[in-house]
């Protein structure tokens, strides 16, 4: 008598698979892996983020991490999570790209909201880090200061989108400023490139995202306290 489905080691195999698909499977979650590529937070700083409720942040952590996909300490009263690790990161990318090959929606709000913001082709992390050699960009961090904080481009300043109107005048007009936030799809990123190249600086963006940097092996910076 043949082994039911289920029995199967292949199928059990599967069924772990499904378990992170799952995981994965609603944009909520999504979104706090990606806050959580930035490093450990809280579930209250994650809720405010996010603009979730603390338990329904709560709820959604409960099943990345059953996962696998993130994992948590305690702290007096407060519970931190963090990524499992940054194969995690790969997995996100990997997602993205298969969205942007398969999912005409998904291109039709790139195009629509992203590209009218930046058409410029974006600087790759490979071309960056060559410039950094060289000199002569300025790297602009948009993210918070407790992401930038935690982790970031080594050299990079740290301006707040809300923050950069207001500081425009520190940045020198004689070399490019590349921006970089959270990941590719982040606004940040697009929004502030959008504004210095309006205000007359040569800006672009780094085609990703920090998370996609340090998941990458390149160096990192974090502030001492």
């Amino acid at each position: 008598m043949s082994a039911l489905p289920q029995d199967r080691p292949k199928f059990r195999v599967f069924e772990q698979f499904a378990r992170v698909a799952k995981a994965l499977g609603h944009p909520h979650r999504l979104e706090l892996l990606e806050l959580l590529a930035q490093g450990e937070r809280s579930v209250d700083a994650l809720a405010g983020a996010a603009g979730l409720t603390v338990a329904n942040t709560s709820r959604h952590l409960q099943q990345l991490r059953q996962s696998g996909l993130v994992t948590a300490r305690k702290e007096g009263l407060y519970v931190f999570y963090r990524l499992s690790a940054d194969d995690v990161v790969e997995l996100l990318r990997g997602l993205r790209r298969c969205g942007e090959r398969h999912l005409d929606a998904l291109n039709d709000v790139v195009a629509g909201y992203f590209h009218r913001r930046d058409s410029l082709e974006p600087v790759t992390r490979e071309d960056l880090v060559e410039r950094c050699r060289q000199g002569g960009v300025t790297l602009l961090d948009v993210r918070p200061a407790e992401e930038y904080a935690a982790g970031h481009l080594p050299g990079a300043c740290n301006v707040t989108l809300k923050d950069l109107p207001r500081h425009l005048d520190a940045f020198p007009r004689d070399q490019e400023v590349i921006a970089y936030c959270r990941g590719e799809y982040c606004v940040l990123a697009y929004e502030a490139v959008a504004l210095l190249n309006r205000s007359g600086f040569t800006a672009r963006r780094l085609e990703e995202g920090f998370p996609e940097w340090r998941a990458a092996g390149l160096p990192v910076e974090r502030e001492t306290r």
